[in-house]
């Protein structure tokens, strides 16, 4: 299995998406290195990957902060001597219509889901470029492949990663240095995202479809999995993950 004794680095660890892919990849025998912000959380599922068996560290990690993302591989390496992959997956959701100005927010939103992703992905491009080997991960939405209202900040960011990861691909293979990328395209899934939405009748509008739509972040490790698991000769860019019965 290509998963085992791979090196994970995990952005946005402690819950969600993160975590799911975290104990999933674990299983599977994978050498977990969570980073995000809560220390609390990360060290109760890093204790609980390994009282189950698996291997796992973590790292406070703010992706706004480039030297946090830098600290985050240096400890991947320092614990198991390389990374062969990254899941850049922390983000914010805090949508509002654009009339509400909520410049703040705006700000945050690019920092974390646009800039955030760039910084990790300069933190470890050069580890990757030196052995030619690595594979970077990254969680937009479907909010990358089709505008919605009230999410338009948080959907430029997302197109963006789109644009970006699919790049990234395209220079890997002219240089030669065999980096794999997958963007994750996930609608209606049970996170936290929806507890940062400020804007009262986006959050209403928004719980309401989530309530009757989400389905478990396990779904999305799955896929995140999956990637993973393809020969070193093989890329699967793109995958749109959302819940059977979502109509749009």
């Amino acid at each position: 299995m290509a998963i085992k004794d791979k090196v994970v680095v995990i952005t946005g660890a402690s819950s969600g998406i993160g975590a799911a892919t975290a104990r999933l990849l674990a299983q599977k025998g994978a050498k977990l290195v969570l980073g995000a912000r809560r220390t609390d959380k990360l060290a109760t599922l890093a204790s609980e990957i390994t009282d189950a068996g698996g291997q796992a560290i973590y790292q406070v990690t703010d992706v706004t902060n480039k030297e946090d993302n830098l600290n985050l591989v240096a400890a991947a390496k320092a614990a198991f001597g390389q990374v062969d992959v990254i899941f850049l997956n922390a983000g914010l959701m805090p949508n509002s219509p654009l009339s509400a100005l909520k410049t703040t927010e705006w700000d945050r939103i690019i920092d974390v889901n646009l800039k955030g992703v760039l910084n990790g992905i300069a933190a470890v491009l050069p580890e990757f470029t030196k052995q030619k080997s690595g594979h970077i991960i990254a969680t937009s939405s479907v909010a990358g492949l089709k505008a919605y209202t009230n999410g338009a900040v948080y959907g430029a960011t997302k197109w963006g990663l789109k644009d970006l990861m699919e790049v990234l691909r395209m220079e890997s293979a002219q240089e030669g240095t065999n980096i794999r990328t997958a963007t994750i395209y996930p609608a209606a899934i049970k996170t936290e995202l929806l507890e940062q939405i400020t804007d009262e009748a986006t959050a209403r509008d928004m719980g309401q479809t989530y309530d009757q739509y989400q389905i478990s972040p396990d779904r999305v490790a799955n896929v995140v999995a999956f990637a993973i698991d393809q020969p070193a000769d093989t890329n699967v860019s793109e995958f749109t993950i959302g819940p059977t019965k979502q109509p749009w």
